[in-house]
């Protein structure tokens, strides 16, 4: 059976729609995603959630409280350890007043001001485990997700909650080792997303040193088994992207040295 041939007004189309697709690619500029450095919050040791002030999306503000556990062992620690320190302070005066009577010796006295030491240390250490039953904010920045709430129980370095601060949201992309030569750490690159501002600018913070295959998570068939080199910006407005969110990045012209600025120029 004979096959039907293609016209070659239709061939020409075809080709000036490829080339057009090619220049196209070209425009997209490299494909990339932000991610965010989520802050963490988690108590010192386990306990039960007795006070949970934000919820998530909220602001939360650096040294503001955000949750607080259950005291009452905390409590009772700091409670034993005074009562420990009252009796070594006795002891410690009674070994003083001995050793300028010459009844006593310097070896009790020595063990008294030592005891003293470490009766004075437990309080402290009591105190500030107490005092961390509270927990504020170590940065400002939006509530992303509460892992815990009232009346449960948490263990110790369990994470209650975590915070995004805008610092630290970043924008990873790849680009092919021809282009590398053309970025340098500082260099600012700019951003397009859908539905973003149209001057989203970020900066180049980290360049990989060593090369990688080409991620899933870039689908593009021309890119496939190419070693390409893993970048990473800071964005200039991180409050108008999202975590996940797909962007392009676009490398920006550098400005050319002046003559007088340039080096080995005469003044």
């Amino acid at each position: 059976m004979r096959k039907p041939m293609l016209s070659r007004s239709f061939c020409v189309a075809a080709l000036a729609l490829a080339l057009s697709g090619c220049g196209n690619t070209a425009d997209r500029g490299y494909q990339g995603w932000v991610e965010a450095d989520l802050i963490f919050v988690s108590p010192d040791e386990s306990g039960r959630i007795t006070k949970l002030t934000v919820r998530e999306g909220d602001e939360a503000r650096k040294g503001e409280l955000i949750y607080a556990l259950d005291d009452d062992l905390q409590q009772a620690d700091l409670n034993q350890n005074n009562a420990t320190l009252a009796n070594a302070r006795q002891s410690f005066d009674r070994a003083q007043s001995l050793s300028k009577t010459g009844s006593g010796t310097q070896a009790n006295l020595d063990a008294a001001v030592s005891a003293l030491r470490v009766a004075e240390a437990r309080v402290e250490t009591s105190k500030t485990r107490l005092t961390r039953r509270q927990v504020f904010a170590p940065v400002t920045g939006p509530v992303q997700q509460i892992y815990f709430r009232e009346g449960e129980m948490v263990g110790a370095q369990k994470p209650v909650l975590s915070i995004l601060p805008p610092g630290n949201m970043k924008l990873r992309f790849y680009v092919p080792e021809p282009v590398l030569p053309q970025l340098a750490i500082g260099d600012s690159v700019r951003v397009t997303c859908d539905g973003c501002a149209p001057d989203l600018t970020a900066k180049i913070y980290f360049i990989a040193t060593q090369a990688e295959y080409t991620p899933p998570v870039i689908y593009s068939l021309d890119e496939r088994n190419k070693l390409v080199y893993l970048i990473q910006a800071r964005p200039d407005r991180p409050t108008s992207l999202r975590v996940g969110q797909p962007v392009s990045i676009f490398p920006m012209p550098k400005t050319a040295a002046s003559p007088q600025s340039a080096p080995g120029a005469k003044s």
